[in-house]
């Protein structure tokens, strides 16, 4: 075999055993084909359990990883997706660090999740309401509330070294005293890039805990992008759950006519509480559920990647045909910005869930659409943001909104012909995942650019 795997605790051969009997009782297949797909499921359990899963969780997501390639492997999983999904669950051992239980794990997220959402409330206690006008102070600040927390959670997860640490708790320090000590004109435009593009300067500290020591390799970048927007996806759905409980809440003190506590109560704790402490449950959920039975990714990008393609190609189409160009309005370069962002975010997410050993096919080429189509729609902002500048000047938003632009335009150019090359057969897939896990941090330095040098540059205004 080309690789082994760790110790055996969890009984890890005892489970290839049973998918190799699963498979041999099937006469359209031979034992060297067994053979064969024995060797990728142990290629895979033991690169996962490098990447710091538990041995017996990497079994499971090896499964179902060849599963996407194996008709009967798929099978197999599907009818053990019931016992392995409770085997995950009721599992003392899920991944924590050595000698921690789940419980004891839960403890500490519920525990860092009372910290997140009560850190929100200290600046009331220090004399800043989150009313008077002092919303813009909660937003700029919204960051360092809960990522420190989220952080932490990481660190201790991963053993991270103190050295480490120091570095991440000297970006966080220097990031809030930024933020804070600038002296932002009220309502300024600058005090709103800042609050806007700071979470994406820390995400990468948070993501650089995640990865532990190893976020120098393409994979554990492409895990920390699954991981990104699986958290996004358990938060909103967290979200919707917590608006139902406000909502009862308030109709049940309503009906016995303690309608206005209940609306404070909502306003004042339940909802910037709540929305702090669940990005820490959320965070916990992903690491538990680690995609063993089913990832959510290959679901989201089929359902929407043709969706998003529609609409793009729909829209140059109308634009071409009625020769209108676009409203070099703030709000409508801001609105085609967030669909930029939205149309790479569903491109890294299609990138994460697929196995790049597998073949093109159809929808690869719509995601090449897709990319194309976009990239027709940045050069068209981008022509309108020179418009608006050519016409009123420089100011801070505009040049925000055109290097955010450029730095889409490399990406999207870019991917759009490693797509064109793996789709014609002259460049790997993997090609296309390092690029996107290797850009990352562009958008980041970006963001802590915009943090540190447009206020002074634009006078704070």
């Amino acid at each position: 075999m080309n690789s082994a795997l760790p110790s055996d605790p969890h009984g890890l051969e005892e489970r290839i055993a049973l998918w190799r009997a699963y498979l041999l009782r099937r006469q359209s297949i031979r034992d060297v084909d067994v053979d064969e797909l024995e060797d990728h499921l142990r290629d895979q359990a033991a690169e996962l359990a490098e990447a710091g899963l538990a041995p017996d969780e990497a079994f499971l997501v090896a499964v179902k990883r060849i599963g996407d390639l194996d008709a009967l492997t798929r099978e197999f999983a599907r009818e053990h997706s019931d016992r392995l999904w409770k085997q995950l669950v009721t599992s003392g051992k899920s991944g924590s660090p050595a000698g921690c239980s789940a419980g004891s794990e839960a403890s500490i997220v519920l525990a860092l999740a009372v910290v997140a959402a009560l850190a929100i409330k200290v600046p009331a206690l220090l004399g800043i309401p989150m009313e008077d006008g002092n919303e813009l102070f909660y937003i700029r600040n919204i960051s360092f509330f809960v990522l420190p927390c989220l952080f932490g959670y990481f660190v201790w997860k991963r053993r991270l070294a103190p050295r480490a640490c120091g570095k991440a708790v000297l970006a966080f320090v220097a990031a809030a005293c930024l933020a804070n000590v600038y002296p932002f004109e009220e309502g300024s435009a600058t005090e709103v890039l800042v609050a806007l593009h700071l979470p994406i300067a820390l995400w990468l500290v948070v993501g650089i805990a995640y990865t532990g020591s190893r976020w120098g390799h393409s994979a554990d970048r492409m895990n920390f992008v699954r991981f990104s927007g699986e958290l996004f996806i358990y938060y909103v759905l967290i979200a919707l759950g917590g608006g139902v409980v406000t909502a009862f809440t308030m109709f049940t003190f309503a009906a016995i006519g303690l309608e206005a506590e209940a609306q404070g109560l909502a306003q004042r704790w339940l909802i910037p509480c709540g929305a702090l402490g669940a990005a820490i449950v959320a965070a916990w959920l992903v690491e538990a559920k680690q995609s063993v039975i089913e990832n959510m990714a290959p679901v989201l990008t089929r359902l929407f990647t043709p969706l998003f393609a529609a609409v793009l190609v729909v829209f140059l189409g109308a634009m071409a045909w009625t020769g209108n160009v676009v409203d070099v309005d703030r709000g409508i370069l801001i609105g085609f910005d967030l669909l930029l962002v939205l149309v790479l975010g569903l491109l890294l997410y299609a990138v994460s869930a697929r196995d790049p050993r597998a073949k093109p096919d159809a929808f690869d080429a719509l995601q090449l659409l897709l990319v194309t189509a976009a990239l027709v729609v940045d050069i068209v902002a981008l022509a309108a943001i020179g418009a608006r500048i050519s016409e009123f000047g420089f100011s801070a938003n505009k040049v925000a909104a055109l290097g955010e632009n450029l730095i889409l335009l490399v990406n999207l150019s870019w991917s759009a012909w490693l797509y064109l090359r793996f789709l014609r057969g002259r460049g790997p897939f993997s090609d296309l995942e390092r690029w996107q896990t290797s850009y990352l941090p562009v958008y980041a330095a970006w963001a802590a650019f915009v943090v540190l040098a447009f206020p002074p540059l634009f006078g704070y205004v």
